[in-house]
């Protein structure tokens, strides 16, 4: 009896397990996430049309006499890492004129807090490619620690639209896919104006304006709230200034030259 039990329980299983539907790849997008405000298409959408590529042209930019310059290659003096909440030691790779992400180390995030801002970064995503869609070179720039504009190595590298290199994370993906090869240097020209709040109220959404590598990627684009993974993001009442963050995602991405004005 109880060898017939037991088979009978594992044919069970297998039975359940063969009705159960496949778990879905969703590398490439979903098709079950919430819309975005204007109803045309779902955070992380599959079907949205993918940025066409194009070349950029080759320029770096130095700071102007007025810029804070965050790093200049030398240590990461105006940087700290939080992990769950707790001050700890930043582990960060310091060589050759610029930072590594450290895996498994946590994020970065600026000493000082900032509110309306123009920014400029070079980032380069791992020369040896390993991985794809969203585990290749993916970090992340956190204007006010809540926005992102994703860090994605997107050459020949098909992943959803809104998740791709340049793009407002999970709202706006970039017009054109203006990337750079794996481990070539790329640049981010950033305005930012930071919303306003009347107590817990939104008076004023986000907007940011974007260049990659010298091509413009948004113009003046609304943000319509915080950038979370496959979910709608929404405003939760801030600080008017709060640290710029660097996101630590695995990938071994390296910054440099990263400098910032206040607009205000």
């Amino acid at each position: 009896m109880r060898i017939q039990y037991v088979l009978t329980s594992a044919l069970l299983v297998a039975a359940a397990a063969a009705q159960a539907p496949p778990r879905k790849d969703h590398s490439l997008g979903y098709d079950d996430t919430p819309f975005l405000p204007d109803g045309k298409w779902r955070v992380h959408d599959v079907s949205r049309p993918r940025p066409k590529v194009i070349t950029p042209g080759a320029e770096n930019s130095q700071p102007p006499s007025d810029a804070i310059v965050l790093f200049d290659g030398s240590d990461l003096s105006r940087w700290e890492t939080y992990l769950k909440g707790k001050l700890v030691e930043t582990k960060w790779k310091v060589e050759n004129g610029y930072m590594e992400v450290v895996p498994a180390t946590g994020s970065i995030q600026t000493k000082d807090k900032f509110g309306d801002i123009q920014l400029h970064v070079e980032w380069a995503t791992p020369a040896e490619v390993k991985g794809n869609s969203q585990s290749r070179g993916n970090s992340g720039i956190l204007l006010m620690s809540r926005y992102e504009i994703q860090v994605l190595d997107s050459y020949d590298n098909p992943t959803y639209a809104d998740g791709q290199a340049a793009a407002i994370y999970g709202q706006v993906p970039p017009p054109v896919n203006a990337s750079r090869k794996p481990g070539e240097w790329q640049t981010y020209d950033i305005v930012f104006e930071a919303p306003a709040f009347d107590g817990d109220k939104l008076v004023k959404p986000a907007y940011v304006t974007v260049f990659q590598n010298g091509v413009l990627m948004h113009n003046r684009q609304v943000i319509i709230g915080r950038t979370p993974h496959a979910k709608l993001g929404t405003y939760e009442a801030h600080a008017p200034e709060e640290p710029l963050q660097l996101q630590n995602h695995g990938s071994p991405v390296r910054f440099r030259n990263i400098w910032i004005r206040r607009l205000k």
